[in-house]
């Protein structure tokens, strides 16, 4: 890619030393250390916010809003529905098949694809691409499943959208056995909103799986598979094969795939597949990946090595190992998308790639909302994401003492998933969120003493008694003692936790 036009903007080395200059009563090793993150995040311009919208202001707006959240709710979700892209594809066509209007990178797996499609988005952006991402589920707004320009739609439009489509969805409906799901008029509507805009390139997050999912109707020029472990095995499969087979449906003939570090037998059903649709692919650790990382005041600090080189000192602005590893995999896709390893062998613009990384968020990935004590959500939700998630807390925050909150659905592998927060919870506090799939308190709290013993839980039926507890215990030690609260178990927990901690 070309190089950017210099710009007047002060020598940044000048800035760094004011900034450590200032920190006069902070550790001096510290100062310099925080001084180097806040430049770096500096070269991302103003902050874009958490992209997480709030309720429309306009009364109106807001009725409209609720009414068509209220007739999507009243379609079936996907499990109650025999997988087909039958019906999804019925609708496209008479909508004038949207899908086709723009190239398009498709990302399945079963952890990360979310903070990696952000990712994406952000790189693409910042090489002057008109973005549109399509992700789920949402943290707290269904508005923030369908973005351009890297922002949530607004209500407006995305009202706007579904009526514009509600004709044609009428029409599929009477045709078919069974009404369109939520997901497929979801998914339906990103597909058009994004040939409206228009964008130059859609990133787009399947809702399950990647063969019979409903977004799977594109062709993707770069498949991107994030870490594959066991989930939704009721409809996937039993084992990471099994699993990546349904997977791996995603890959087509001639794409780019971009596959993160797998279990071998998924890689291995993943390369066949490549095989036979002759499909290009690059591996990490093998053709891309993190060459070094380093925990710095807000994130970390990165080395990758992408498919046209090395990129130093990138700023990630989220914590843990596995963001770095989706770090490595959004930019060895965007590599592929711009042809790098293919057509030609050299890096992306650095600075470029720098700003691009410094402006990620991912709400309710290890997101701090709250100071003394602190407060972390986490929406991992399945043991490998748990493992992670504990991994990650103890890696950037090292906690005196850390009180979990956990929500859970109950269709999840939750003893599982308790045993991986086991050795770094001092107590649980279990309570539910307002799904329909959210396990019982106290059948959840069963499982959670059978793990951690009776004197180490607490039930709380509802999220926000379940936060005040919580919170209660850290506070216990003291309000230096360095305690803290780690919210998770479900993306539906953490959104509603979100709202209650007066982030909205």
């Amino acid at each position: 890619m070309s190089e950017r036009p210099q710009n007047d903007d002060p020598d940044p080395n000048e800035a760094f030393d004011e900034l450590v200059e200032a920190e006069t009563d902070r550790d001096p090793d510290l100062a310099v250390i925080e001084a180097g993150s806040r430049t770096l995040r500096a070269q991302a311009g103003p902050p874009q916010g958490d992209g997480i919208p709030a309720r429309p202001a306009d009364p109106e707006v807001d009725r409209a809003l609720r009414a068509v959240e209220d007739e999507l709710a009243g379609r079936w979700g996907e499990t109650k529905l025999d997988p087909s892209v039958q019906r999804i594809a019925a609708l496209l066509d008479i909508l004038g098949e949207p899908q086709r209007a723009y190239p398009s990178i498709h990302i399945t797996g079963t952890n990360g694809k979310t903070s990696t499609a952000r990712m994406i988005e952000s790189l693409l952006s910042a090489f002057d691409l008109r973005t549109g991402r399509y992700t789920s589920p949402h943290v707290q707004s269904i508005t923030e499943r369908i973005s351009l320009d890297a922002a949530p739609i607004s209500a407006e439009q995305f009202i706007e959208t579904y009526r514009d489509i509600a004709p044609y969805v009428e029409m599929i409906d009477a045709q078919q056995e069974y009404r369109l799901s939520f997901f497929e008029v979801l998914t339906a509507m990103a597909y058009a909103a994004f040939a409206d805009s228009p964008v130059d390139v859609a990133v787009v997050e399947v809702g399950m799986g990647g063969t019979w999912d409903a977004t799977n109707v594109i062709d993707g020029d770069v498949a991107v598979v994030t870490p594959i472990s066991l989930d939704h095995t009721d409809r996937l499969g039993e084992t990471p094969e099994q699993i990546a087979g349904e997977k791996s449906g995603i890959i087509k003939k001639d794409a780019t795939v971009v596959l993160a570090q797998q279990p071998v037998d998924a890689a291995s059903v993943m390369l066949k597949r490549a095989v036979e649709v002759d499909a290009t692919v690059a591996r990490e650790g093998m053709e891309f990946g993190v060459l070094s990382r380093e925990v710095a005041v807000g994130g970390q600090m990165l080395t990758l090595r992408g498919l046209g080189g090395e990129y130093p000192e990138i700023f990630l602005p989220l914590y843990g190992a596995h963001q770095a590893h989706n770090a490595a995999v959004a930019l060895a896709a965007v590599e592929a998308f711009f042809g790098v390893g293919s057509d030609h062998a050299r890096t992306l613009d650095i600075d470029t790639i720098r700003s691009a990384f410094a402006a990620v968020s991912s709400p309710g990935r290890m997101e701090v909302v709250r100071r003394s004590p602190t407060v972390v959500l986490d929406a991992a939700h399945n043991p490998a994401g748990a493992r992670a998630a504990a991994e990650a807390v103890t890696e950037a925050f090292g906690f005196s003492r850390l009180v979990g909150v956990v929500g859970a659905s109950a269709d999840k592998d939750v003893r599982g998933f308790l045993e991986a927060f086991e050795p770094i919870f001092a107590e649980v506090v279990v309570t539910r969120n307002s799904s329909h799939r959210a396990m019982d308190p106290d059948e959840l709290a069963a499982v959670a003493v059978e793990v951690f013993g009776a004197e180490r839980v607490q039930v709380e039926p509802r999220l926000d008694d379940a936060l005040e507890a919580a919170i209660t215990l850290a506070e216990e030690e003291g309000e230096f003692s360095g305690a803290g609260v780690l919210v998770t178990g479900s993306v539906i927990t953490v959104g509603e936790a979100r709202l209650l901690m007066g982030r909205s």
